[in-house]
């Protein structure tokens, strides 16, 4: 039970679909729905922070009631709408080196493979470091304009590292085609270009460049397959967004879209002129 003034110093925070109306800050802390893997993402939270990485929350525990508490990270972060400003060439980059310094901190932290991790979003080859899985832009904490930290590690599971970029790219370039895109980004996003961009902020190699057009395409199917799972299950939020965001042709969409213009993003993703 939350006390009177407990309830004063509440301030709800908005952004992503998974937890709408259920994150709190209170003072330098936020309350949110524990995952059900929380005592090994806690440890692992815990751990990046020994091994470097500061652009997590740190956990603080459990509330009475079985709530996550972790420490606020004080920032911007863009909620749809996306704002000019988390679009520009230098966000971009700055997303694709704030997730290669975790995948840096994290390659050197044991997964615990004895915890159930949610399959939901994870990469389908499996890997041995722990990808975040959801870098959106709701996801994103930005200062003077940098990616800064990440939040929400509920969906974190064992994967590659360029699983953890190709799901960012989605949302980040995006990599939707662009009636898709205008929906919730600003109009005029030249997506080869900032595909190279996003590669070239996270520094991925000629090897991984050369995956990961065909990786967005695998990540869109299984975004595709978690959507239709919740629609499946009566998401109301789900149900709802599939509806206003142009239903299954609007993937159907993407998926052509994005098949389509595999060369293309492979050739900006190794052009030698630069961008």
């Amino acid at each position: 039970m939350t006390s009177e003034g407990e309830a004063a110093d509440s301030e709800a925070l908005f952004g992503g679909m998974v937890n709408v109306g259920a994150v709190f800050r209170r003072g330098a802390l936020v309350e949110r729905p524990a995952p059900r893997t929380v005592h090994a993402l806690h440890s692992h939270l815990r751990a990046l922070k020994e091994h470097g990485f500061d652009g997590a929350p740190t956990p603080v525990g459990l509330t009475a009631d079985g709530r996550e508490r972790l420490t606020f990270i004080p920032g911007d972060v863009a909620l749809p709408p996306f704002p000019r400003w988390a679009m520009t060439p230098d966000a971009l980059r700055s997303v694709g080196s704030l997730l290669r310094r975790l995948h840096e901190a994290g390659a050197s932290i044991p997964v615990d493979t004895s915890v159930e991790w949610p399959s939901d979003l994870a990469d389908p080859e499996g890997g041995t470091m722990l990808c975040h899985n959801d870098v959106c832009p709701e996801n994103v904490v930005f200062r003077d304009g940098r990616a800064t930290a990440l939040i929400d590690f509920d969906l974190a599971a064992p994967g590659r590292p360029l699983w953890d970029v190709a799901m960012a790219a989605r949302y980040w370039v995006p990599v939707l085609d662009p009636a898709s895109a205008a929906a919730l980004h600003p109009d005029g996003l030249d997506a080869p270009a900032r595909l190279r961009i996003l590669a070239d902020g996270y520094g991925l190699s000629p090897e991984q460049r050369s995956e990961l057009p065909e990786a967005i395409e695998r990540a869109t199917e299984i975004c595709r397959a978690f959507v239709a799972d919740r629609v499946a299950g009566g998401d109301p939020v789900y149900v709802r967004a599939l509806a206003e965001r142009g239903g299954w042709e609007r993937w159907d969409r993407v998926q052509a879209w994005l098949s389509a213009r595999r060369e293309t993003f492979t050739a900006a993703l190794f052009d030698e002129s630069g961008f």
